[in-house]
């Protein structure tokens, strides 16, 4: 059996299918580009693919990551153009490597998210991060299965800062971008926690819903303060082996 990792994008209008309208769009992607999946045992068997940390519905995202197993050894990227022809455009698959290594969704602790604030002065959005980051702690609510619930959004926001809004503004009307890094905790801290953060702790109401975009996801570096490539490992390993095959081929006798 062969396992494959996979990083997708959900871009444009396609930011707003949830992640159960993804499932059935890619398993009929495998149905059409004929992978030979691997199937789980039982009356209703199901195409062994392992989904990790999806984003919210509503949100952009350029990192998002599955593993498919396979009954049949196939080449990763000629595989990855193959299922992106299969989806439809902004639901694309643009990595692919063999999985070399354990414990992928252990090494997607963190995220990196952008918020555009649209009619948000970005001198507002400046001290309502300010105050965000010099609390302790910043108290915001979310409606769950099991009813309301409090919880802290502070203490897993690693990183927030704004960004200079005048490089990609497409319109005169002012906007505030906000770019954040946040740990994989629980309950999860989303982006829309943050903003009600930001409300709780600075009155910031953006007029109209947030543009929210993760950019990364990954094994958080608590070093250099960056989220890393969860697929790096496998690539290396992959590089590796067939660094010992070359070495090895060359030192055969002819």
């Amino acid at each position: 059996m062969q396992r494959i990792r996979l990083r997708y994008t959900k871009r444009g209008r396609l930011r707003f299918t949830s992640h159960r309208d993804f499932q059935r769009a890619f398993e009929r992607a495998l149905r059409r580009a004929e992978v030979p999946m691997a199937y789980s045992a039982g009356f209703t068997p199901h195409p062994k693919v392992s989904y990790a940390n999806a984003a919210p519905t509503g949100t952009g995202s350029e990192a998002e990551y599955l593993e498919i197993a396979l009954t049949e050894a196939r080449d990763p990227q000629k595989l990855r153009e193959l299922l992106d022809e299969s989806l439809p455009t902004g639901l694309d698959i643009v990595d692919a490597v063999e999985a070399r290594t354990s414990g992928l969704a252990d090494r997607l602790t963190a995220s990196v998210w952008e918020m555009r604030l649209a009619g948000v002065d970005p001198a507002e959005a400046d001290r309502a991060v300010a105050a965000f980051n010099a609390a302790d702690t910043v108290e915001v609510q979310r409606l769950m299965k099991n009813g309301v619930r409090t919880f802290d959004a502070r203490s897993a926001v690693v990183h927030l800062e704004t960004q200079n809004p005048q490089a990609d503004r497409p319109t005169d009307q002012p906007c505030a971008i906000l770019r954040l890094v946040v740990r994989h905790v629980t309950p999860a801290v989303r982006p829309d926690d943050v903003l009600s953060g930001l409300r709780a702790v600075a009155d910031l109401a953006p007029p109209v819903p947030a543009g929210v975009t993760r950019l990364a996801q990954g094994l958080f570096d608590e070093e250099t303060g960056v989220v890393t490539d969860p697929l790096a490992p496998d690539r290396e390993a992959v590089e590796a082996l067939s660094t010992a095959d070359v070495t090895a081929a060359a030192k055969t006798p002819a």
